[in-house]
């Protein structure tokens, strides 16, 4: 398994309009969690202008998959998405433990 970062541009009226769409939203999220795809995820404060979504999966498709269907990004309160591999080497949660020798 390897781990991705969703990054997520939030438009400048976000946190005006995301009450809307909040309660699906977060059903998403919290079904992908119990599936074993989200591992963690939220908005950046001060500003509330980003959003990361670390996912765990063996491609890009599975947090690819969350953001094209995810109803923030449907209804305008995400401006662009990108999926980054992340490669984790420390923790317990390293998808490639990494340990000093």
């Amino acid at each position: 398994m390897k781990h991705f970062l969703l990054f997520y541009d939030l438009s400048d009226d976000y946190m005006a309009r995301r009450g809307e769409f909040r309660n699906e939203h977060l059903s998403k999220a919290w079904a992908s969690h119990a599936n074993g795809g989200l591992l963690i995820g939220g908005a950046l404060s001060d500003p509330a202008d980003t959003a990361l979504l670390m996912f765990r999966g063996e491609s890009a498709a599975v947090a690819e998959d969350f953001a094209k269907t995810d109803p923030y990004v449907l209804n305008g309160l995400v401006k662009t998405w990108r999926v980054r591999q992340w490669t984790t080497v420390a923790g317990e949660l390293a998808a490639t433990p990494v340990l000093p020798q």
